[in-house]
């Protein structure tokens, strides 16, 4: 049971490592998943460098390798010190399963199939090694080796929350270049003459897109009048979107939602922010969750009253503007893998990671190289 319980987590360790080395998406994990977004995120990495999943690598291999040795055909002092090796990991795994669940929890809001099964695994393995151990010899201190593998996981933990991990999701440049916007002509928070205007592609069933749409009008405040954001739908969906790969029910509605927020923007421009953020609003102390297309549609109706929004949906302009933005999406993907909410300035394109607008802010300058304001 316990080398059946190791190769399943060695396995998923091997899996995700090659994930971060090679980039693209794991199976069920593309566009703006939750496992994506843990995947990608700062805190899948120690250091801004080495992955969590190649320590978990490391650890289940050393883990195998002392479970070879545990048999009654070893000797007493090699078997004795495979049996103090592994209640050290067992301490160590159960300590990290704890650490990255409260992560995943707590602080990027999302869970990875992928992660918590390596997890759910690594405590189960945690107390059949500490249950074995003792059965096969008592004298073992295994308090004492489980608390020494439960203060290496501290020092990875400290080591994540004392230094703060970069605030980037993904970054890099543009395929090709992208085409002109007239910006007074669509959507904006902030200035369309602005200096820097920086073209945001979303899709209204996203959650990362929700956070990061939260923080876009304080960056623009934090630049006096010369930061600007120019809203792109991206809807991730085959219906509209023919980069991507298949459809996820997650997305279904994504289309016609980036429709009827259009065509509040061209039956009634100044009603556009009070349905914009309505869309990503949510009751206090409430986790947001997508609007419905009837709902939305309700609201839209509201707002610039059901003539003017059925006539606003029929617009050709809509469509027309929703595939412009896709061609930029098209223009972003990198290694198949596209994903929102993705900030484009010039050639380059980040998918940011920001937990408060100085993140957004520090990416900006960083990865899109905005001036400082």
């Amino acid at each position: 049971m316990l080398t059946a319980l190791n190769m399943i987590a060695l396995v998923l360790s091997v899996v995700l490592s090659w994930h971060y080395l090679k980039g693209g998406a794991m199976p069920g994990c593309d566009g703006t998943s939750a496992c994506e977004q843990v995947l990608g995120s700062r805190w899948s990495v120690i250091a801004g460098r080495i992955p969590v999943s190649s320590l978990a690598m490391g650890a289940y291999l050393a883990m195998f390798i002392a479970i070879l040795h545990t048999g009654p055909s070893t000797e007493g002092p090699l078997r004795r010190l495979a049996w103090a090796v592994l209640l050290i990991f067992a301490g160590s795994v159960a300590g990290m399963a704890i650490w990255f669940t409260i992560v995943q929890k707590w602080i990027i809001g999302e869970f990875c199939p992928y992660c918590l099964t390596v997890h759910i695994t690594g405590i189960i393995m945690a107390v059949v090694i500490i249950w074995q151990a003792r059965k096969s010899d008592p004298s073992l201190p295994a308090i004492k080796l489980i608390i020494g593998g439960l203060i290496l996981t501290g020092i990875i933990a400290a080591s994540q929350a004392i230094f703060t991990p970069k605030v980037v999701y993904r970054e890099g440049r543009s395929q090709a270049s992208q085409p002109a916007m007239a910006y007074h002509d669509v959507p904006m928070v902030g200035s369309p003459d602005a200096p820097y205007v920086i073209k945001m592609l979303f899709d209204y069933n996203c959650p990362h897109c929700q956070k990061i749409h939260l923080l876009l009008h304080d960056a623009v405040s934090r630049y006096a009048g010369k930061l600007a954001f120019a809203l792109c739908p991206a809807p991730l969906n085959t219906e509209c979107n023919t980069y991507i790969p298949h459809n996820a029910d997650a997305f279904k509605n994504s289309c016609e939602l980036a429709r009827i927020g259009l065509a509040v923007w061209v039956a009634k421009r100044e009603a556009f922010p009070a349905f914009d953020q309505w869309m990503y609003s949510s009751e206090p102390g409430d986790k947001w969750h997508p609007r419905s297309v009837e709902a939305a549609k309700m609201k839209a109706v509201k707002l610039v009253g059901r003539t003017e929004f059925v006539t606003a949906l029929s617009s050709p302009w809509v469509a027309q503007y929703i595939q412009s933005c896709i061609k930029i999406y098209g223009h972003t993907i990198q290694n198949g893998n596209g994903g929102v909410p993705k900030l484009i300035f010039g050639s380059r394109w980040v998918i940011p990671d920001a937990g408060n607008a100085t993140d957004l802010v520090d990416i900006l300058q960083k990865s899109l190289a905005i001036p400082k304001p």
